[in-house]
């Protein structure tokens, strides 16, 4: 896949979470493409070092990888102060991790519940907790990115702790894009729709689901992790620095259609 070069993302500190797999992983792959000095943490390892293997095998700077549960706020916390010691303080962060585990209403305990949301929403605001506070120390510019979801905006069913939890980025993306840009940091949420996934296509993907997304869209096609990453690498780079506080949509027009599906 190629991508538009963004200069102002060459050599810069970015770190994205949930990136051993997935949407994160293309993350990780668009990035390294820019010339940024990427950091990454995932829980899997085997996804993270092959990841890494491919990176230098195209002939890009090693990325700094490390296996995290960002459930565990202290060993996030370490990991990206870490990350700056090696290069500086983190200039883009991306909040990317989260699973969207299905579960019935019947079926939550509270257990359950806090897992959901420590899993989708809580890493997300400490990061950026100990992120803001590299930059102001640096007195540096910086982008955080949270990744949202359409899902709470049509109303998915089976997903109340990942839609609330998605629902809240809106709404903690909006309270700190307010608080941070006194110290010229930008906060925004990217919002991707139905995206096609090693993950949904082992668990849920069938040629019947394909097409109801696509008759659901106002864009006759599947949306994979490249469209994620390319928007994603805007809201990072310079072009977008008059954005903030914002929920950048990128779903092929799936949220316009209110029926829950």
């Amino acid at each position: 896949m190629s991508y538009t070069l963004y200069p102002s993302l060459r050599d810069r500190v970015v770190f994205i979470s949930g990136g051993s797999s997935g949407i994160g992983a293309e993350l990780v792959r668009a990035f390294a493409v820019q010339g940024s000095k990427v950091a990454f943490c995932g829980t899997k390892p085997e996804g993270g070092a092959a990841l890494t293997q491919e990176l230098l095998d195209a002939g890009h700077t090693k990325p700094f990888y490390e296996a995290c549960d960002v459930r565990d706020i202290p060993a996030l916390q370490t990991l990206l102060g870490r990350v700056a010691d090696q290069w500086g303080p983190i200039q883009v962060l991306v909040n990317n991790a989260g699973r969207d585990d299905r579960h019935a209403l019947d079926d939550l305990t509270p257990e359950y519940w806090d897992n959901c949301l420590n899993i989708n929403l809580r890493h997300q605001i400490f990061a950026t907790q100990t992120v803001a506070r590299q930059l102001r120390g640096a007195s540096a510019r910086g982008s955080i990115i949270n990744m949202g979801s359409i899902s709470w905006m049509r109303g998915r069913p089976n997903l109340i702790g990942y839609t609330a939890s998605k629902a809240a980025i809106s709404g903690m993306t909006r309270t700190l894009a307010r608080e941070l840009g006194v110290d010229g940091i930008r906060v925004n949420a990217l919002v991707p729709g139905a995206i096609v996934t090693e993950r949904q296509t082992t668990l849920w993907r069938n040629p019947e689901e394909d097409q109801k997304f696509i008759d659901f869209q106002c864009l006759k096609f599947r949306l994979d992790s490249t469209h994620v990453a390319r928007s994603t690498l805007f809201l990072a780079s310079d072009d977008s620095d008059g954005i903030t506080g914002q929920n950048l949509i990128v779903d092929a027009g799936l949220a316009q259609v209110s029926v829950a599906g």
